[in-house]
Formats: C-alpha cells, structure tokens, sequence
C-alpha cells in the first residue's frame, strides 16, 4: 500500500494519469564476502510514479535512496518485493558524478548511446544537433571533456541520457558536486526540459530545497533501513521560476515540514 499523498498541494500531473513506475514492498540486503553476514539497506519500500510525474527522493545518508534507483534501472536485484517499470524502453541514468567519455567530443559523447545502437550517422547528427540546443552546448559540440566545467559536464550526461529518447529518467545527485549558483542554473535548465520532454523522473538528492524545487512529488525516507515515511506533494504550479519560489512563504513551510520529518524519523 502507497502512503497516501499529502494535500499540501496540486500536482501538475493528472491523479488519473498511468503510473509508469510502481514499487510495492521492496527490500534489499547486502552481504558480505563469506555471505554470513546481511545488512538490510531498505525495507518495505512502497510507492508509485505517475507517467509524466517528476518525483524527488530524499533521505539521511546510507537510507538506501541510490540502491532504490538502481534498482529501478536494473543494476541491482531486489531481495524481495516487486517493482513494474511500464515502458517500451528501460529507464535511461544520470549518476552523481559526470560519466562522460574523456577521448571523445561533446558530440561524440552525445552521440554515444545511437553509435552503440548503430542508428545512421546522418540521423545520429540531426538528433545530437537537436540535444545540444536544448541543454545549451551546441557552441561546445567539438570540445573534449577536459575544457568543460563540471556544470558543462553534467549537461552532457543529461543530453546523452535524452538522445535516445527513453521515458524514464533516473538522475541520482547530479548536482551535488556542484557550486549553489551552477546548481541554480542547472536546475532551471533541467525543469524546462522536463517540460519540453514530459519525461518520467525519479531524482535523488540530499537537498531540501532543491527537492521542493524540481519536484511535484518528494517521497521522504528513513535512516537505513530506509523505508518510505511519507510522500508530500509540492504546490507550486508550472512553469516555475527557481529563484522567485523562494520567496513564497510556502516553500519554506514545506522546507521546514521535511526537514521535520527526517529529523524526527528513528533509526530502526
């Protein structure tokens, strides 16, 4: 069972839209080398994410939120539980640290996932073209990784995880290397092209804020083992302007709900 949503606000999603992802009582454990020894890193983990729906994990350090997501892009295996990815596609991913390929161009980079898959060359330039104008590095196309800043880097994953236009996005921390005002920057760039794209998203991140920011929905977690302890929607209509929600008093009542909850939530 799903906790239910809280009323604090209005998603942009219709309620009745499909869910596009479901999770219902996931557990995870890792053992050790001898495999005598199991740490339980999530426990009954329940929650669903509407087709279109741009949802935000938060949790204390070591709760299980990353393991959550690998999971649902296939590179873990849950211990028990079932998780129903509904997509024709498997999930594309954006990891915390910029994966991009230092001997290719930004291009190149882009263009990886279509050369794997061996799309035509000329189709492989017309949709790079296309992602480069759109995360805002079409002047950068034949730079190598080394001349990018890390905000530059991060754009470049972001465009190679769209190239290939899967429905869901899973991005775990992609900006938490990165200073507050690249942070900022990036996560206007990100919410309008979400919504150019209607992309499913599943978002983890340590900030409060900035998962207010992004999100329509912010699932909650506990210490580890991390479970869901509660699924807040946030009230803020679209288009949204990052810097100027700040000076909504609701989002700083939400801040401070969150910030509540996760330090009130006991160590189990």
């Amino acid at each position: 069972m799903n906790l239910p949503v809280s009323e604090i606000g209005r998603n942009s999603v219709p309620v009745d839209a499909a869910p596009a992802i479901e999770v219902q009582n996931l557990v995870k454990a890792f053992y050790d080398v001898a495999g005598d020894r199991i740490t339980l890193a999530t426990t009954d983990v329940n929650f669903t994410v509407r087709r279109g729906e741009f949802v935000c994990i938060v949790g204390p350090s070591g709760c299980g939120k990353t393991t959550v997501l690998r999971i649902l892009a296939g590179l873990e295996q849950l211990l028990s539980g079932h998780v129903r990815i509904d997509s024709t596609t498997p999930p594309a991913m954006v990891f915390q640290e910029a994966s991009v390929l230092p001997w290719l161009t930004v291009a190149q980079n882009v263009a990886f996932p279509l050369s794997l898959k061996g799309v035509p060359r000329q189709k492989q330039r017309e949709r790079v073209s296309e992602l480069l104008a759109l995360t805002g590095l079409t002047d950068f196309a034949d730079a190598r990784p080394h001349q990018l800043s890390g905000g530059m880097k991060q754009r470049v994953s972001v465009a190679r995880a769209l190239v290939d236009d899967r429905d869901i996005l899973l991005m775990d921390e992609p900006f938490g290397a990165l200073d507050e005002q690249t942070r900022l920057t990036l996560q206007q760039e990100l919410l309008r092209i979400w919504e150019r794209t209607g992309k499913t998203v599943v978002f983890i991140t340590h900030s409060v804020d900035e998962a207010l920011t992004l999100a329509d929905r912010v699932l909650v977690m506990s210490p580890r083992p991390g479970t869901i302890v509660a699924d807040l929607a946030v009230p803020f209509g679209r288009p949204r302007d990052v810097v100027e929600m700040r000076r909504d008093k609701r989002f700083w009542d939400l801040t401070y709900e969150v910030w509540r909850l996760l330090a009130t939530s006991p160590e189990r």
